[in-house]
């Protein structure tokens, strides 16, 4: 008997910091999104470090019709269209909300954040994720899909 509670203890203990580690590092993905949240709103250059080299960067565009086509791009060329649509945007005073925010584990140190997009002036929201982990102790987004109504993306998209 003593040896069945000593089982059970020694497994509530780890459940309980198993859990504890997840909680922590999943508001620590929390903060990083709402770090990238900041700085993209303030036009911060840091916002180009976030990313990991190696990113996989996707623009869903939602046509007229409602149709979606995924347009991809690696990090670099998506930094460097960045650096150059920050000046407008900063001219005209764009920003987005977030809402409806939500973290999940995929596991292996790896989080998805998931939220709804509203840009500045626009009624619609628009689906939003990214995926965060840390790499060499710095969380970074490895993976990110954005909707946008601009069809100029559409002339980026893979032709198949």
């Amino acid at each position: 008997m003593k040896k069945l509670l000593s089982i059970i203890a020694v497994f509530a203990i780890f459940l309980t910091t198993g859990l504890q580690a997840f909680a922590d590092d999943a508001q620590e993905a929390l903060k990083f999104f709402n770090s990238y949240v900041t700085a993209a709103n303030s036009y911060n250059p840091v916002i180009t470090t976030m990313y990991s080299p190696n990113a996989k960067i996707i623009r869903q565009v939602v046509k007229p019709d409602g149709g979606l086509v995924n347009v991809d791009t690696n990090t670099a060329t998506y930094i460097k269209q960045m650096k150059i649509g920050q000046a407008g945007a900063k001219m005209r005073g764009y920003k987005n909300t977030y809402s409806n925010i939500s973290v999940a584990s995929l596991g292996n140190g790896a989080y998805k954040v998931s939220s709804l997009r509203q840009p500045k002036g626009e009624t619609y929201k628009l689906k939003t994720y990214m995926i965060v982990k840390k790499i060499n102790g710095k969380w970074q987004i490895t993976e990110e899909l954005m909707q946008t109504k601009e069809q100029i993306f559409l002339k980026y998209a893979n032709k198949k």
